[in-house]
């Protein structure tokens, strides 16, 4: 896993811009079976993750929950038997931020 495990969240403020679509090109290649998603003209980090029953997915929800709150960022998190749908992007520039590939990144991490 990439070392974006390892780093923390910034706040961000409503005037910091979104990530460049190559600086996004480079972020993408650390957090492997992600991928950029347009959701109302908005790009989103996006991945489904897979088990066998509806308890582990929602033990893994609720830990993806922990580290959100850890972090003080926040996703889209759908949970459905043997899915769980999490989606990551910076709300307030309508955009992606390094924070949200940090998510992902630690998001993995759980998964394993």
């Amino acid at each position: 896993m990439s070392n974006l495990t390892e780093q923390k969240c910034i706040p961000c403020e409503s005037d910091i811009p979104a990530l460049t679509e190559e600086e996004i090109q480079k972020l993408i290649k650390e957090v492997p079976d992600w991928q950029v998603a347009e959701v109302d003209n908005i790009p989103r980090l996006q991945r489904s993750f897979d088990f066998k029953n509806f308890a582990d997915a929602l033990k893994f929800t609720n830990a993806v929950g922990e580290i959100a709150e850890d972090e003080g960022h926040h996703p889209v998190i759908t949970l459905t038997w043997g899915e769980v749908t999490v989606e990551w992007w910076t709300h307030n520039i309508k955009g992606l931020h390094k924070n949200d590939f940090i998510m992902a990144a630690k998001t993995s991490e759980r998964y394993q």
